[in-house]
């Protein structure tokens, strides 16, 4: 839960007679009317447009959307408790292997053009929807914390028929909340993760960067989750003549400073919600890509809010100052050398950062992550681009992630 969720959880009595009236005055209804209508049942599970769109559509059709789901190569559709999760994996068998984690609202397709530079270097690649991303489901009886993300990330792992599991098993890189995701996941499994790159990842997102916004639209316990949906929705819907962005979708994680950078998502120019998803596919963006989900994936927006509201993305420095702990173990004073200790190879992670990202401000990462990793327990390079990069910069992505691997001491 983001630090910033208990000081509007709970309003007095007063508060609540306060919105009564306003609310009363602009829309014709009492707080305690919304309080009472539940609305809507909700599922236990929303289908993904796997289910509920692809029986409807022509091989033309399919071909033709934004995220059609053949767009990589190795997709397997994983039958589990919680759902369809839509998998792709691909490369030499005998290769390192690669798990990718895509970030909170973009599907997987984003990380395509990083995954074919790997696995054209030899890598064994994996990504997947998260749930409630692209043909994966949605449950709804779960809040999206990192431990339905952990258990999803198992279950895409177990569904392979090459071993990903046990000590060094492969390597693990987190794009955005991906990041944010990877590093519980890699101090709650250090023997298995190989090495961690964090991609303009998240997690010591500082709350202050939250809008009021977005603390009321995302809170609990003040307004019916069904009102709160629909509110969601229509702010993030696309209109008749416009396209959903990734750069409005980043406004509800955080506010994006009022520094206009060519090309980045700080100013919805080309460089992000105009970035080419896969290279093969020249005509689908970002933009198209998310207009599509918000229209087609009914589970998009209740697995949206609960990420904004449960997920590690902001303040989460408990985890990483653990993860800081464990990296210190695999290193030795003398220098870099292995110390023997399974996984986290070499005591380091790598930061990639963009230099004019607005979501993950390159400056504060490196401060902080510097205070819970110590200066020895990372790396950081940073590209000339913005939080797009997996997508525009991905040669220079994967050639910068891959140099990390080499220098890692136990690593060929």
């Amino acid at each position: 839960m983001p630090v910033w969720a208990p000081n509007i959880r709970s309003p007095g009595a007063g508060s609540y007679l306060a919105l009564g009236v306003a609310l009363g005055l602009t829309t014709g209804f009492t707080i305690n009317a919304l309080i009472q209508f539940k609305g809507p049942r909700k599922p236990l599970l929303i289908r993904s447009p796997r289910d509920t769109q692809l029986s409807k559509l022509s091989r033309e059709e399919i071909d033709a959307l934004p995220y059609p789901p053949d767009a990589l190569p190795g997709g397997r559709d994983v039958e589990t408790s919680y759902g369809t999760i839509r998998v792709f994996e691909w490369g030499p068998e005998d290769g390192e292997k690669v798990l990718l984690l895509h970030g909170i609202s973009t599907p997987c397709v984003a990380l395509g053009n990083l995954g074919q530079e790997l696995v054209r270097m030899g890598y064994r690649v994996m990504i997947f929807d998260f749930f409630g991303r692209g043909y994966s489901d949605t449950p709804t009886d779960l809040p999206y914390d990192i431990r339905l993300y952990t258990t999803q990330i198992l279950l895409a792992l177990a569904s392979s028929n090459v071993a990903w599991t046990g000590n060094d098993g492969f390597h693990l890189i987190g794009y955005s909340l991906g990041g944010g995701i990877a590093v519980p996941f890699a101090k709650d499994f250090p023997h298995m993760v190989r090495s961690v790159v964090l991609i303009a990842g998240g997690g010591l997102i500082r709350p202050e960067h939250v809008s009021w916004r977005s603390r009321l639209l995302y809170s609990t316990g003040i307004f019916p989750e069904w009102a709160l949906e629909f509110l969601v929705r229509k702010r993030l819907m696309p209109k008749s003549r416009e396209s959903m962005t990734e750069t409005k979708m980043a406004t509800q994680v955080v506010d994006r400073p009022k520094i206009k950078h060519k090309d980045s998502d700080a100013n919805g120019g080309d460089g992000w919600d105009g970035a080419t998803l896969l290279a093969h596919r020249p005509g689908h963006t970002v933009s198209s890509v998310m207009d599509w989900q918000l229209r087609q994936h009914r589970g998009f927006i209740p697995a949206f809010m609960s990420s904004i509201r449960y997920a590690p993305i902001y303040n989460q420095h408990k985890d990483w100052i653990a993860l800081g702990r464990l990296l210190a173990e695999r290193r030795k004073e003398a220098g870099w050398v292995d110390t023997g200790l399974p996984g986290l190879k070499g005591g380091s992670i790598l930061l990639v950062l963009g230099a004019t990202d607005p979501v993950i401000i390159k400056e504060e990462l490196i401060h902080d992550a510097t205070a819970v990793l110590g200066e020895d327990g990372f790396e950081a390079v940073v590209l000339n681009s913005g939080h797009e990069m997996v997508m525009t910069n991905a040669i220079e992505v994967a050639n910068t992630v891959a140099g990390f691997w080499l220098r890692l001491p136990g690593i060929e």
